[in-house]
């Protein structure tokens, strides 16, 4: 016998209807490439997004058609989430962040016909566009008079241009809530990228999950600034969860300095924010330089690395802000966990009660974890058994884009890569990655990329890349090298030759140490946990400005 309620799909188009019928009113706040300030509602975002859709109809895109996106955090870029993925295509983020040559693989695998890009990313798009065979169209995210005279993009039209004139009547479509609504790939993987894709019904029972007290606790009382990228996880689904809750959002563009990012705060009375350690670093040491406060920052989620325990300490015994651990990644829409308190916690000395915050937190409803040993049985929950994480649940990857890299689950359970311990209350604690990428300021950075670039050095008999402290970036890399017998290379000579090469600035090797020998497995694979521990002691300063 079967339950005797309706059947309704869940699609993405219901999030901005719902936040433009019930909460209209309430506030879209953004500072633009441009520098100024834009104000902007729920309901003028769902007109334009209506108008979006009309703009997609006329280009005679399909559905699952992919429209791409290089841009930062702002109300274009949101119209852009709902007017894609509610009339039925799907939109790929784009991170700008990647290597050129990355970025046109990407476009190019996603097949995306039509790519919107902030004026900031002009220089990238100009280096790329001629690459990108199936990019029918390049819009860019401006006004018309905007628009570059001679940017030798061909068939460049403006946003306000393209969108402008189409009516913001629009019927979504009504399909199967399983189809997919967006598109992010992941660069924490050797080899190519490979994409998650997510549906309709994935990203908007992340966007219920996500909303519960006990993990970001969102609400329409909130004002709520996603520092987090929007082509970083969706801005860890924060776009959705807003409209969800219709809440006020208010969004940084480009400016992710301290000095902006808390004057953005102040003038816009934020509640709630989300990002990265790097940036919160920046905010911290802006506030401290200064002697400022918070007037109205409640909470913040931290995410996308670990976060440092004195960072957690700072911000609540210094500013009174209550810090949410966080822990997911992309094939999981990201979020896994965030680490919130008991009540049993409540008379914990302080010393206990901070050790429990600085672990990654509980399970989200909707995540199943287990952590299993070498042979692959279960390990207890005692806060002890370090195991491999493992996770399954409804908003979790089954497969990659296309197939790529096969059949990524073990017995229906995703690997995340990740060692990690959990208590007899749930808490979650990551103690180590079993993969060897390198985690840098939240970004991804590939080990085997870089010890194949020194590999290619005639004077390099072996090298292998690990990542080590970083007191701005949490991580940075460094290339541990054997030269060949009678032949040497500098370490400014091995860096430089990592200029023009098939990895981002950003991604290089900050300093190389040379040894005699890099330990090596019976298989004679490279031991990178001995490694680790034998350059326990090598710290890196911050030299950045």
């Amino acid at each position: 016998m079967n339950g005797l309620m309706q059947d309704r799909p869940l699609l993405i188009s219901h999030l901005i209807d719902f936040a433009e019928r019930h909460n209209g009113s309430t506030e879209i706040v953004s500072r633009r490439v441009e520098g100024d300030i834009h104000r902007s509602t729920w309901a003028e975002c769902a007109k334009r997004a209506r108008r979006v859709a009309h703009a997609l109809d006329a280009e005679r895109l399909q559905r699952a058609d992919r429209v791409a996106t290089l841009a930062w955090n702002g109300y274009r870029h949101l119209e852009l989430y709902y007017g894609v993925s509610g009339s039925g295509r799907v939109l790929h983020t784009l991170n700008p962040r990647l290597h050129l040559d990355q970025i046109a693989w990407i476009v190019n695998h996603a097949e995306d016909r039509i790519l919107c890009f902030d004026l900031s990313f002009l220089p990238l798009v100009q280096a790329i566009h001629s690459r990108c065979s199936t990019v029918e169209k390049w819009v860019a995210l401006c006004d018309v008079d905007r628009l570059p005279a001679d940017s030798g993009i061909p068939n460049l039209v403006s946003y306000e241009d393209w969108i402008g004139g189409r009516s913001s009547t629009y019927e979504w479509p009504t399909f199967d809530e399983n189809t997919a609504s967006s598109l992010c790939y992941t660069s924490g993987t050797t080899g190519n990228p490979k994409g998650a894709l997510y549906s309709h019904r994935s990203t908007v029972l992340h966007a219920y999950g996500s909303v519960q007290p006990d993990m970001m606790g969102l609400s329409a009382r909130d004002s709520i600034l996603p520092v987090v990228p929007m082509f970083h996880v969706n801005a860890w689904g924060l776009p959705y969860s807003a409209a969800m809750v219709g809440c006020k959002l208010v969004f940084p563009g480009p400016a992710l300095d301290g000095k902006s990012v808390y004057e953005l705060i102040e003038a816009e009375q934020v509640s709630f924010a989300a990002g990265v350690p790097t940036v919160w670093k920046m905010l911290l040491t802006h506030l401290q330089t200064g002697g400022l406060k918070f007037s109205t920052l409640e909470r913040t989620v931290i995410g996308g690395a670990a976060c440092p325990p004195a960072m957690l300490r700072a911000f609540e015994q210094q500013y009174g802000v209550r810090v949410l651990h966080g822990w997911g990644m992309t094939e999981m829409s990201p979020l896994g966990s965030v680490c919130s308190l008991k009540k049993q916690h409540a008379a914990l000395p302080d010393e206990a009660r901070w050790r429990v915050l600085e672990k990654q937190g509980r399970a989200v409803y909707g995540v199943e974890m287990k952590i299993v040993g070498g042979d692959g049985q279960a390990l207890p929950w005692d806060g002890r058994s370090a195991g491999e994480l493992l996770v399954r649940g409804p908003w979790i990857v089954r497969a990659y884009f296309k197939g790529e890299g096969g059949d990524p689950l073990v017995d229906g359970w995703f690997p995340t890569g990740d060692v990690a311990t959990i208590d007899p209350d749930g808490y979650l604690q990551i103690t180590d990655r079993s993969k060897d990428v390198i985690k840098s300021g939240g970004e991804w950075i590939s080990s085997i990329d870089i010890e194949n670039i020194a590999m290619a050095h005639p004077a390099v008999a072996m090298a292998a890349c690990i990542g080590v402290k970083h007191p701005k970036w949490d991580e940075r890399p460094v290339v541990v090298v054997v030269c060949k017998p009678g032949v040497e290379v500098s370490r400014d000579e091995l860096l430089q030759f990592y200029a023009g090469k098939n990895v981002a600035k950003w991604q290089r090797p900050d300093d190389v140490v040379f040894l005699d020998a890099i330990p090596l497995g019976a298989t004679g694979k490279m031991l990178k946990t001995r490694l680790r521990e034998q350059l326990k002691d090598y710290r890196l300063a911050d030299t950045s400005a």
